[in-house]
C-alpha cells in the first residue's frame, strides 16, 4: 500500500516549526508494510488543501492519503471543509470511530471535526496535528482500513467471513 501525507500548518509551511506527525505516522505505516510514496507540508487554506488532496487522489499513485492538522475548531481549522469539497464519497463511521476511541484518552476529542471518504480510487483520513494524537487514531482506526482500500480499489470478494 502506498500512502501519502499532507500536514497542514501556517508555522510549518513559514519554517517556523518542524513537523512531527508527518515522520510519527511514516514510522508507525513502514512496519505495516505501507510506504509513504509522497509527503508535503502547507498551510491552513482551504483552497490549497482541496487542490493537494484532489491532485494526489486523481494522479493514482497513491492508496490511501493521511492529513495531519486542521480537524479542530480554531478559526483557521479547515481540513474537514476543504476535505469535504473534493470527496466523492463520505466514510462516517471512521471519523465517529476516531472520536469515540479518543474520548477515552481526552475530552477535547469531542471537538474534533474530522471526517474520512473516497476521493476516486484513494481513501484519505483526517487525523489530528499531534503526533501522538495523529497515531492514535490511525490506530482507531486501522483493522478496517485495509480492507476498505481493497474495496475502494474493486476487490470482489465477499465482506461477510
Amino acid at each position: 500500500m502506498k500512502a501519502g501525507i499532507l500536514t497542514l500548518s501556517d508555522k510549518g509551511a513559514r519554517g517556523e516549526r518542524v513537523d512531527l506527525s508527518g515522520p510519527a505516522l511514516t514510522e508507525w505505516l513502514r512496519p505495516r508494510g505501507v510506504e509513504t510514496a509522497a509527503y508535503e507540508m502547507i498551510p491552513d487554506e482551504m483552497g490549497l488543501i482541496a487542490d493537494k488532496l484532489a491532485e494526489w487522489a486523481d494522479s493514482g499513485a497513491l492508496d490511501i492519503i493521511l492529513t495531519t492538522g486542521g480537524t479542530g475548531v480554531s478559526p483557521r481549522d479547515v481540513t474537514p471543509e476543504a476535505t469535504m469539497q473534493i470527496l466523492e464519497r463520505v466514510i462516517p463511521g471512521l471519523g465517529e470511530l476516531m472520536r469515540f476511541r479518543s474520548l477515552a484518552k481526552t475530552p477535547s476529542a469531542s471537538i474534533s471535526r474530522a471526517v474520512a471518504g473516497i476521493r476516486g480510487k484513494t481513501l484519505i483520513v483526517n487525523l489530528p496535528g499531534s503526533p501522538k494524537g495523529a497515531v492514535e487514531n490511525l490506530e482507531a482506526i486501522w483493522d478496517a482500513v485495509p480492507h476498505a482500500v481493497a474495496k475502494i480499489q474493486g476487490d470482489p470478494s465477499d465482506c461477510a467471513v
